[in-house]
């Protein structure tokens, strides 16, 4: 592929957008395109600038398509943007151009309680989707901790996983159908409200994790599933890391019970969690805590349940088990969970790496004691937590004080990690996707075959490149992002995409 030549953001380019989208919903104010320009990846870690041109912020399904179809025939990159609360740079604007915010598509437009479903538009805030179908004696089993403040769209291009992916699986699993604007403007439905379609290919689970890089969502059906009458949260502190880890297999090869969630936390976690929410967690002494959760449809059949795996957690070397079994104790709970990662982020030093690695559910107790023997011997320190019941942990990186070398001495350890993710059988991402902050580690863990596939595909959906350009796989027409020594080593790499 050739390097592409983006055309810029003129006034006269504003002048047609504002046509297109009305007054309101365009603007090109410095303040609001530096804040709409970034997600949560700090912005230190950016190795040069990335900045919109314009913010848009449609309203409707016809206003994607106009702005789409105009773009398309200008060749302005176009970077899709939900909430901001991503962890990849995935609605970082590469190319600077064009970011469409879908904060005002936020409704949710049915509740369809015979087929067991819920229509949104991809701004609604993911919890909204869950009080919606709880109203009715639904659940929507999508529980990411950023649930609270992301918006679904998100979710949708990023596959989010979240806390119930043990039994329910990522965002993709509840997918059913979408509505989507394809570049050149087109739109067309992929999916509908049946639970089987084998008729063409299956584009809507395709678009589901694409990171915007196909086609631009607008509507989304969700599967909606009966919602279990008693929950049980278990809080189960082992006194090392490896213990706990390899326990949790047993949950279900021994107890025989798929538990709705099972996360795990350090103690560096902890610690952090307590001063953040400035209170205190049972065992906090612990090296490493469960959180296993349990639903059912009876009382006395759950009690059976949680008494059965306490025992379990017992046999193989819990300190102890403590019992969540009413509203605000299992909110406690899940507060402290749901907040180890903004309380590392205000607590560790500005040196930090935040990492989203997942391996085969065998593989965490080794993963976990080769990352204690990397940070050991790298001079750093590290925090996880995560999704232990799936195989997917997040672990930040960090040094405990100042140090110049910073960058250096995290990406070798990073690079250390990455090997033995591979090693293990694992990979790059789990959830958080791969966006522009791990784009060109992608060729450590895919091969060249595939990422032409991936490349080809995309210029399938969008032959002038304009969806979020410059994603998930390295492109000749960007550069690396990454640090010079961590780089992967391509020759004939173009400058950054030019304006024609």
């Amino acid at each position: 592929m050739s390097k592409t030549a983006y055309a810029p953001v003129t006034s006269e380019t504003v002048r047609c957008l504002r046509k297109i989208l009305g007054e309101r919903n365009v603007t090109v104010e410095e303040e609001k395109r530096l804040v709409y320009s970034r997600d949560e990846v700090a912005a230190h870690l950016w190795h040069r600038p990335h900045l919109a041109e314009a913010v848009l912020f449609p309203e409707t399904t016809e206003q994607v398509s106009a702005l789409l179809s105009f773009a398309n025939e200008r060749r302005i990159p176009v970077t899709p943007r939900g909430a901001g609360t991503g962890l990849s740079g995935g609605a970082v604007p590469a190319c600077g151009g064009i970011i469409l915010s879908f904060e005002k598509m936020n409704r949710i437009l049915e509740v369809d309680t015979e087929n067991l479903t819920i229509t949104v538009e991809p701004g609604v805030v993911t919890a909204d989707i869950n009080r919606a179908a709880a109203r009715e004696g639904l659940l929507y089993a999508g529980d990411p901790c950023s649930g609270d403040a992301s918006f679904i769209g998100g979710n949708v291009a990023e596959n989010a996983g979240g806390n119930k992916v043990i039994k329910y699986g990522p965002t993709g699993a509840s997918v059913l159908a979408l509505e989507a604007v394809l570049a050149d403007g087109s739109v067309t439905w992929f999916g509908g409200k049946r639970r089987k379609d084998v008729t063409g290919y299956d584009f809507a689970h395709l678009l589901v994790g694409s990171e915007g890089t196909l086609a631009v969502i607008t509507k989304i059906v969700l599967k909606l599933l009966p919602l279990p009458s008693r929950v049980v949260d278990l809080l189960v502190p082992f006194r090392d890391v490896e213990t706990a880890m390899r326990f949790v297999p047993r949950i279900m090869t021994e107890g025989k019970i798929l538990p709705s969630s099972i996360e795990f936390m350090d103690r560096r976690s902890i610690l952090l969690v307590e001063r953040y929410l400035n209170t205190t967690m049972p065992c906090h002494e612990a090296e490493a805590h469960l959180i296993i959760q349990l639903e059912g449809g009876g009382t006395s059949i759950l009690a059976d349940d949680y008494e059965r795996v306490g025992d379990l957690c017992l046999a193989h070397g819990a300190l102890e088990v403590f019992v969540a079994d009413n509203r605000n104790t299992r909110e406690k709970l899940w507060k402290a969970r749901k907040s180890v990662a903004e309380a590392t982020w205000a607590y560790a030093p500005v040196q930090v790496i935040n990492e989203d690695i997942v391996v085969p559910t065998s593989a965490v107790a080794p993963l976990m004691g080769g990352l204690a023997a990397i940070t050991r011997e790298r001079g750093i320190s590290h925090v996880a937590y995560g999704h232990v019941g799936d195989g997917n942990m997040h672990v930040s990186l960090y040094l405990e004080e100042e140090n110049a070398s910073w960058e250096v001495l995290l990406e070798r350890a990073r690079g250390d990690l990455y090997a033995l993710v591979r090693e293990l059988g694992g990979t790059l991402t789990g959830e958080h996707g791969v966006g522009l902050k791990r784009r060109d580690y992608v060729p450590l863990f895919l091969d060249e075959a595939q990422m032409a596939l991936i490349r080809r595909v995309k210029l399938a959906f969008d032959p002038n490149n304009i969806l979020n350009p410059g994603k998930i796989v390295p492109w000749e027409e960007f550069p690396p992002e990454s640090l010079p020594e961590a780089r992967i080593h391509r020759t004939d790499v173009s400058p950054p995409c030019g304006h024609a």
